[in-house]
């Protein structure tokens, strides 16, 4: 029975699965791991902690790590050694160094190690996976993906410029927070096998990361003799007219998937306008709840989480690979 759980940073997302935390356990004690001297108890926890020694006394059974991703990797082997499984928000980290640890610990101790890329609990883009898999569009050719948003408009109520996103120290930038779709990708389409991009701040917003990239991802082939699909992604913290769109092109037709509305659309050879497929008009809390329920799930049975350990490493690997393409102005090919 889990009555002991542990939150780890209170930004916007820790806020979030505190509020979750407290739904599906009214009964437990939940802390938060803390670095602010003094602060008073958040609602929903009944208490905070400052250090991992308090921590060790507290024996979190199952703790989420919200606090920026160049800490991630320190605080959950900590927290791995007190035999506590983890659900890590997203990225992992913002580099590779120690995941492969982390992870080879993680199995060791048989915990449950999940990775909060909660968009693959949306049932449209469930849909939308399951459309390509089963065929609906013949074979794929070609796939163009964006994401962006202008950044100063995420959180209205805050100062952009002192939120993670905007700081390269707490692991900002738009590859690693708007990494989503670099792992939605993967779980559509396969493995990457080589990248080429662009990474560049274009704005006059102040930050120190880049605020635009626009990178091609080569996939692995899946049948052998068959050329694999080529993906264009496009990220941005800068435009005004919020998008999440993927399109996939396949010889019988097209698949959208409107990450902002849940609707999945289809043009079909000789068709003059895009045909709706599936409609999901999902809340806010709606894909952080399905993956809750499936990582708590995982830790009752000993599964494999749908998003573990090794996922969030070969996003990074991603990550790491399209900085130095970038930089040198070269495809790089990923082992």
């Amino acid at each position: 029975m889990i009555n002991r759980l542990l939150i780890v940073g209170l930004g916007s997302i820790g806020k979030r699965h505190l509020r979750l935390a407290r739904e599906l356990f009214p009964d437990a004690e939940i802390k938060v791991l803390r670095h602010k001297p003094g602060a008073e108890t958040p609602e929903f926890a009944d208490g905070c902690l400052a250090d991992m020694e308090q921590v060790a006394t507290f024996a979190p059974q199952i703790a989420v790590i919200a606090n920026p991703a160049p800490f991630h990797i320190s605080t959950a082997l900590a927290l791995v050694a007190l035999d506590c499984h983890l659900l890590i928000e997203k990225p992992l980290s913002d580099t590779t160094e120690g995941v492969s640890s982390l992870i080879e610990k993680a199995h060791t101790r048989k915990l449950v190690l999940q990775v909060g890329y909660n968009l693959r609990f949306l049932p449209s883009l469930e849909k939308f996976r399951d459309c390509i898999h089963a065929g609906t569009i013949g074979r794929i050719l070609s796939i163009r993906c964006e994401i962006g948003q202008y950044l100063p408009s995420w959180r209205p109520q805050t100062d952009y410029r002192q939120n993670v996103s905007a700081q390269k120290d707490l692991g900002g930038g738009v590859l690693l927070e708007l990494s989503h779709e670099l792992d939605y990708l993967r779980w559509i389409f396969g493995d990457v096998s080589w990248v080429q991009a662009w990474l560049n701040r274009q704005s006059s917003l102040e930050i120190d990361v880049e605020d635009t990239a626009h990178l091609t991802l080569g996939f692995k082939p899946q049948v052998s003799g068959q050329v694999p699909p080529v993906a264009s992604v496009s990220l941005d913290f800068i435009r005004h007219d919020r998008v999440r769109l993927c399109t996939v092109i396949g010889e019988s037709g097209s698949l959208r998937w409107n990450g902002l509305t849940g609707e999945v659309e289809e043009y079909r050879v000789g068709d003059e306008a895009w045909k709706k497929l599936f409609h999901y008009v999902q809340q806010g809390d709606d894909s952080y709840r399905a993956q809750w329920k499936h990582f708590l799930s995982c830790v009752e049975y000993g599964l494999n989480p749908l998003v573990n350990g090794e996922d969030g490493l070969a996003v990074l690997e991603i990550i790491e690979a399209v900085r130095k393409s970038s930089k040198e102005k070269s495809r790089v090919v990923i082992l």
